[in-house]
């Protein structure tokens, strides 16, 4: 009998010979291309820079062979499987067409029109003269095409001279030298001549130069002076129209609310037209107060054209969320020399809307959950732009295995949100941004039910204020937040419990929770050419504070300030959440994220509310454990008689997730990754031997490794994760790595250690 070893590498075996054959359905004739390769000979470059210029050559070269993955090619290897593709629409139809993709054949490859392109690119970066060399070699029924790119030396910038006649234009773009991109002693390359002359042209925008474009500049370029090396000279074409060379001015600004964009002309009344400031507004519906435009736009009239405050007004419009099309135009004023009239054709989204979502959960702690939530929504409440919302909630989350004694978990509630696109604020806020500044009011009461023990109802309202510096930071201060949570209907069996572990009793205490809280968000993550991108959340809570200062509260001497019999909460808590993506290819990633925080509670309470706790585990964290089962430090509940599973809580957490995530066939995408973390206690507990932090706490993390499968449906990503433990922070025998007691092959072992997570989206 083979061992388990030896089936896993027959199968993996088979997989890769089964790979390697995709030489099937190729025309008679015909070859499978693999690639081409650049190899650039020159004794005067350095080999790291020769390096990379033949990197970039052999992203130039057409067609790209079939994708691979560790020398496999498997979209072609389940066309193959698949057969000769069919008109009919079945199974084979799909494998073919959306899993599969066809051999690139070598025919296809044009090996002169390659050695052209590269022959010009290399040019284009001051490399003149450029020898390319084409051949192709012939593996059985494979082929490759190998290019040999010989350049010269490489010129360089001796000079660079702008405009120096005496016209306004001629002035303004030689006063942009100072930051030119072309900078003598630098390569010559084509490509950055052409961002210098669009950078000339954004500097004429904010001066006024509405009408000019980068075509308008001629870079003339001498290489007969010198030893390899070029002048550069920038001018006007001649042909640039007079329009183009003035600066213009912003005349009438008129505003049009209530556009439609099926209509070719706009009627309207005389009764229609308002004046407000420096803004014509024409609305027969009278559909907004008129102090909207005038925190929107920008142009005031008499100001200089420039492009940053048309692109801010534009910008402005769309992120009010009331418009479905945003379009402007300037046009020159007859009557007034040099000026531009602006107009804005605003068309709306329906004020008033409703929405409804359905979702369906598996979590690791064995709970299958469905939540219904319906909304309804006017984007124009009071006149002024403001987003009202009224939500209805509920949902059920029933257990199908797990340790929680099959309790089933029911919530609902209701939401209401008021967002003003402006800041109420007794001072003045100057806001030069793109992003409309933002203040919320939001009421929410929830009511959650577990089974055979306790309900929970929680009362939350805040007011404070969302606002964005740019499209990748992004504040929100919640000047007050309060938070009261009341339990009823606790069982007797569930209160029983709690004389022999006092940790549930936790759970059902009344809570009054109410402060300021603040969170800042950086991310350039939507940057998609980017190698490294990184996402960053920072968040604090400050509750009770200054009351607790105030009103002297010190819980440890018996000082505890109550409002409506229910002591408030004090405390400080701080979390840190990092991410790092590095794009290895073209189709895949490495995900990297790091979590720490901390939560102190002083003054009028000595615990964290638990609430405000951490926890580990679960389909978002450490996916080989369960939900909020890890930790505290190395405690474990080890009671088999226990009726209730207590959620473990922490005051501080530790987390790191590595991921690596591809692309393996259509919809489907695949990771590997491996969580490690832990929470721990600020102060010692009895009833949690081990749970406090100490110097050692780096030994008692956890740490579990799995893979995952992701599909993505466009709408969503379904994600399935397959995750195990290697270390047990609370194994007491000194030994917390498991890795040796890993067998794929007992059912035993599969069913205490083996844990699949189902979600919705990434983890992180």
């Amino acid at each position: 009998m083979p061992s388990r070893h030896s089936k896993y590498f027959l199968i993996l075996s088979s997989f890769f010979i089964l790979g390697c054959g995709n030489t099937k359905y190729l025309p008679e004739g015909d070859l499978l291309y693999t690639g081409g390769s650049v190899t650039v000979e020159d004794s005067i470059i350095k080999r790291k820079d020769r390096k990379a210029l033949e990197t970039e050559l052999e992203n130039l070269l057409r067609p790209k062979p079939n994708s691979e993955i560790l020398g496999l090619r498997p979209k072609l290897f389940f066309y193959n499987l698949a057969g000769k593709p069919t008109k009919d629409k079945g199974f084979q139809h799909w494998l073919s067409t959306k899993v599969g993709e066809p051999p690139v054949l070598f025919s296809k490859v044009d090996l002169e029109y390659n050695a052209s392109v590269l022959r010009n690119y290399t040019e284009n970066r001051g490399y003149f003269k450029t020898k390319v060399q084409s051949d192709s070699t012939r593996h059985g029924k494979k082929a490759t095409a190998e290019y040999i790119v010989r350049p010269s030396k490489q010129y360089k910038i001796k000079n660079v001279s702008f405009p120096d006649d005496s016209t306004a234009l001629g002035k303004s773009i030689a006063r942009t030298q100072r930051r030119s991109l072309l900078i003598p002693g630098n390569p010559y390359d084509l490509e950055v001549i052409k961002l210098e002359r669009e950078r000339i042209d954004a500097r004429l925008k904010e001066k006024g130069y509405y009408f000019f474009n980068p075509d308008y500049i001629l870079a003339q370029v001498d290489s007969t002076k010198g030893d390899h090396e070029v002048s550069i000279r920038l001018k006007i074409k001649e042909e640039t129209p007079s329009k183009a060379r003035k600066p213009y001015t912003i005349n009438d600004i008129i505003v049009y609310p209530n556009y439609s964009i099926l209509t070719d002309t706009i009627a309207y009344k005389k009764e229609d037209i308002m004046q407000y400031k420096d803004f014509t507004i024409i609305d027969s519906a009278k559909t907004f107060n008129p102090r909207v435009f005038d925190r929107t736009l920008y142009f005031k009239k008499g100001d200089l054209y420039n492009r940053k405050n048309h692109n801010l007004s534009l910008n402005r419009f769309v992120n009010l969320g009331t418009f479905k099309f945003v379009k402007n135009e300037f046009k020159v004023d007859d009557s007034i020399p040099d000026a531009l009239n602006a107009y804005y054709y605003l068309t709306l989204l329906p004020k008033k809307f409703l929405r409804f979502e359905v979702g369906a959960s598996t979590n690791s702690a064995g709970y299958t959950g469905t939540e219904a939530k319906i909304n309804w929504n006017n984007r124009n409440f009071f006149g002024g732009a403001e987003l009202f919302t009224l939500s209805l909630f509920g949902g059920i989350d029933f257990q199908v295995s797990g340790q929680n004694g099959g309790n089933d978990i029911y919530t609902f509630g209701g939401e209401t949100s008021l967002v003003w696109p402006r800041l109420v604020a007794p001072f003045k806020w100057q806001n030069s941004s793109e992003f409309v500044p933002r203040t919320k009011v939001l009421v929410r009461y929830e009511r959650q039910s577990k089974a055979d023990q306790y309900t929970l109802n929680s009362f939350k309202t805040s007011f404070g204020y969302l606002w964005k510096e740019s499209v990748r930071a992004e504040h929100e201060l919640k000047v007050l937040e309060i938070n009261y949570v009341s339990p009823e209907e606790v069982t007797d069996s569930y209160l029983e419990e709690i004389k022999t572990n006092p940790s549930l009793g936790k759970v059902i205490e009344k809570q009054l929770i109410f402060g300021p809280t603040y969170s800042y968000t950086f991310t350039n993550t939507m940057q998609k050419r980017k190698k490294h991108t990184v996402y960053f959340n920072g968040e604090l809570d400050l509750a009770g504070n200054v009351t607790g200062l105030l009103m002297g509260a010190n819980a440890k001497k018996g000082d505890t300030i109550k409002f409506f019999d229910v002591p408030f909460s004090q405390f400080v808590k701080v979390k840190g959440d990092f991410r790092h993506y590095l794009k290895l290819g073209e189709n895949s990633k490495l995900a990297t994220r790091l979590i720490a925080g901390a939560g102190y509670a002083y003054g009028n309470n000595t615990v964290m509310p638990s609430s405000r706790q951490f926890v580990a585990g679960g389909p978002n964290s450490i996916r080989a454990f369960r939900s909020q089962s890890i930790g505290p430090g190395s405690y474990k509940n080890t009671d088999p008689d226990a009726e209730f599973l207590e959620d473990q809580l922490g005051d501080i957490k530790l987390e790191f997730n590595t991921e690596y995530r591809t692309k393996l066939f259509s919809i489907v995408n695949g990771a590997l990754f491996l969580d490690a973390g832990n929470i721990w206690l600020l102060n010692e507990d009895k009833n949690k031997p081990g749970g406090q932090i100490s110097k050692d706490f780096m030994k008692q993390i956890a740490v579990g490794v799995g893979a995952g499968l992701r599909f993505d449906f466009s709408f969503l990503i379904l994600r399935t994760d397959l995750a195990f433990p290697i270390r047990q922070p609370y194994l007491v025998n000194g030994s917390n790595w498991v890795i040796d007691d890993i067998d794929f092959g007992s059912g035993a072992w599969r069913k205490d250690n083996l844990m699949l997570n189902i979600a919705i989206g990434y983890p992180f």
